[in-house]
């Protein structure tokens, strides 16, 4: 009797945490649809503008227990605002400092959901080698695709930085200090390996 417990409380265990492991869905961004576009006050009299992109990196999300994970890798070296002489000074040392420091992350586990969406993630961005709080407020996020077609998630996304956090002052106050972050995402879920 004793070992049909066993096997039972077993077999329990392990439909449980499949369980689980089902509700969790991980994702790979799509590099033709996740940029990150920039926004910060010029002279107090317009907006320089600019993006990165395509994005790197993975998602992990469970909507049921309210939970997930990301990891984005941005490389700096993908600057465009247009212009490409403002791209180069943008990129030296005194503000992205590109050659020692190419690539951004952003890391988070922090996930916020309202009414059964998401509505916020909360992690930590490192630029320059130094890593900040940061906050990214869902506009809109949904999936879409059903079985067998691989399932598509993404949104739009909305933070603010303030570029002396990172040690980059230049032009502090005629430029701004806050920089508006405004990202664009989709992924594609990974194909769960057969056993």
């Amino acid at each position: 009797m004793k070992p049909r417990i066993s096997m039972l409380l077993c077999m329990a265990g392990w439909l449980a945490a499949s369980a689980a492991q089902a509700q969790s869905q991980t994702f790979e961004l799509d590099p033709e649809h996740s940029f990150v576009q920039f926004e910060v006050r010029h002279f107090d009299t317009s907006t320089l503008r600019g993006r990165f992109g395509p994005l790197r990196g993975e998602v992990t999300i469970d909507p049921a227990a309210q939970r997930g994970q990301v990891g984005v890798a941005i490389d700096l070296r993908t600057l465009n605002t247009g212009f490409r002489p403002l791209d180069s000074r943008l990129k030296e040392a005194d503000l992205l400092d590109i050659t020692t420091q190419p690539t951004a992350y952003f890391v988070a586990e922090r996930f916020r959901f309202e009414n059964g969406h998401l509505a916020e993630v909360r992690g930590e961005f490192t630029l320059r080698g130094v890593g900040v709080p940061l906050s990214l407020r869902a506009r809109r996020f949904a999936c879409i695709g059903e079985p067998p077609q691989p399932r598509r998630c993404g949104g739009d996304f909305e933070g603010e930085l303030r570029r002396s956090d990172f040690g980059a002052t230049f032009g502090l106050p005629l430029i701004a200090d806050t920089v508006q972050l405004r990202l664009q995402v989709e992924a594609l879920q990974v194909p769960i390996p057969k056993p």
